[in-house]
């Protein structure tokens, strides 16, 4: 009977008969953390380093005059083993010296976790709370329909950021809506230089080797064209109109697409050098992508030849030359860097995909989906050749970048935040998380949670076909028990521990069930995409 039952529907009814309607903490043996407030997950006191932390953000201010600048590299399906620090880089045909050396010189985290996807993972990191809250749980694509605007009842790190003086700009992918009001210049940001679709969805109206039915059809071609999605980039501020930048015609302008959205950047850190305000500038690669299409100047200078290892090659420069512009224009040691990808690689497209160690790629719950790179660095703030295994939520960018920038009182109160603090995690030198569990989604089904280096599925996806993680998988649940991994000992999640050898599986199903409960009083939100 139990197998009939939707797992996170079992959770939900079991643990509101225990459990008044308010939410409270989930007290366990092998729990550190405590709940401050309610609508805020649950994290571990860390006193000492907190002091720490802001005594170093209050000198630094005090020496340069302003608050501190950040800038977010976030590249799009990079699997956690491309870069070379992670295991990859030359040993996998693609050397990556620019982002191994930020590593070398700052902390290079080992267990950051995104979403599944990459419009969960998008709007995740920039309003702190998981993807079922907001409904925005997967990717939009041309043709859906949504039944409200996502944005509407949200606050943006953008817009938080600028009520306290600071310049906000996107520059790239943003992929969490293209409609009036769900624009980055629509949600606070002052600028935006982008395109609004992944790499794939633009190109595919132009590929006519791997679309043939697409583009040679006069028909389906028109029909595709009038669901209306932007191919174009463009240009938008906040308070005005789009703008068309260049339209898009052919896959040559998806090749160069990365080096176009360089220039602005590097143009705007420029700018905003020479002003007043702090800036909060989020770099969004349309790289890696799929399809990969090689730039010109990139072409074949990776060692594999590969289109994908060749993008590999290119973002890292590109990475090198934005912090060189930073360096240049002497506001270096006053930004706060952070490099990550939105999820992990997209395997259906091999070899068009990333690389990761883990079991599972893009869109499964496997930490070949979720877990991700993850590299802060900051020039005499953050002590070099720092490494650490401990967890990182790519949500706790939100609350991490309102701290930094002195503006923790501005974290809303009256919705549920997912997102932890961790800037004194990262600005101490022996700084250690806040965060001891993760919790992962795909869409709207809770699929696992990682607690320390303990990892318990619910539910699991499996491919049909090797690879096929996204086009040929199906989601299944477990059977009499959740399935229980020691990932320190297994990191790749073939086999179980399971209660015979493990003495964690009730407590951490407590643990699950509280997280459960917060959504009695902080429902989900449905916009329609989980129609």
């Amino acid at each position: 009977m139990r197998n009939k039952i939707d797992f996170l529907t079992f959770l939900i009814s079991f643990f509101l008969i225990i459990r008044s309607e308010n939410v409270e903490a989930q007290v366990t043996p092998l729990s550190k953390a405590v709940f401050v407030n309610e609508h805020m997950q649950a994290a571990i006191p860390r006193e000492q380093q907190d002091k720490i932390a802001l005594d170093k953000l209050a000198a630094l201010q005090k020496k340069t005059g302003k608050r501190p600048n950040m800038l977010w590299f976030v590249i799009d399906d990079m699997g956690y083993g491309d870069f070379g620090c992670y295991g990859g880089g030359s040993a996998i045909g693609a050397s990556t010296p620019n982002a191994d050396r930020l590593a070398r010189e700052g902390l290079k985290l080992t267990s950051t976790y995104s979403q599944p996807t990459c419009t969960p993972t998008r709007s995740a990191i920039l309003l702190g709370r998981l993807p079922c809250r907001t409904g925005l749980i997967r990717p939009i694509l041309a043709g859906d329909k949504l039944t409200k605007n996502p944005w509407s009842d949200e606050l943006s790190l953008a817009k938080l950021l600028s009520d306290v003086g600071y310049k906000t700009v996107l520059t790239g992918k943003w992929h969490i809506g293209e409609l009036e009001g769900m624009r980055p210049f629509d949600v606070a940001f002052d600028e935006y230089y982008g395109y609004y679709a992944a790499e794939k969805e633009i190109s595919q109206s132009f590929d006519k080797r791997r679309y043939p039915d697409l583009v040679l059809d006069p028909f389906k071609l028109a029909a595709y064209n009038k669901l209306g999605a932007s191919k174009d980039l463009v240009y938008g501020k906040k308070g005005g109109k789009e703008e068309l930048m260049k339209k898009t015609t052919s896959t040559d302008d998806m090749a160069e697409a990365d080096q176009v959205l360089k220039e602005y950047t590097i143009k705007k850190i420029g700018e905003m050098a020479k002003g007043n305000q702090p800036f909060f500038l989020e770099h969004s690669f349309m790289k890696m992508h799929t399809d990969v299409f090689a730039s010109k100047k990139y072409e074949g200078k990776s060692d594999s030849k590969y289109p994908y290892k060749d993008g590999v090659v290119e973002v890292d420069a590109i990475i090198g030359e934005i912090v060189a512009e930073l360096e240049k224009q002497g506001i270096l040691e006053n930004t706060f860097i952070f490099i990550t990808s939105d999820n992990g690689p997209q395997e259906d497209s091999w070899p068009d995909a990333g690389y990761t160690p883990f079991r599972g790629g893009k869109a499964s719950s496997w930490e070949g989906g979720v877990r991700v790179p993850g590299i802060a660095y900051w020039k005499g703030m953050i002590s070099p050749n720092r490494e650490s295994a401990e967890l990182f939520d790519l949500m706790d960018m939100f609350n991490t970048s309102l701290a930094i920038a002195g503006a923790k009182d501005k974290i809303p109160q009256d919705r549920y935040i997912d997102g932890i603090d961790q800037s004194s995690f990262l600005l101490a030198d022996n700084g250690q998380s806040k965060r001891d569990r993760v919790h992962i989604w795909v869409e709207k089904q809770f699929m696992a949670i990682r607690l320390y280096e303990y990892k318990m599925h619910f539910k699991y996806t499996t491919p049909e076909v090797e690879m096929m993680g996204i086009d040929q998988s199906s989601i299944h649940q477990v059977g009499l028990a959740p399935w229980l991994f020691n990932l320190y000992i297994d990191p790749k999640e073939r086999r179980v521990v399971g209660h015979a050898l493990n003495a964690w599986t009730a407590v951490i199903s407590a643990e699950a069930k509280g997280h459960v409960a917060t959504f009695a009083k902080y429902p989900m939100k449905s916009i329609g995409l989980d129609q």
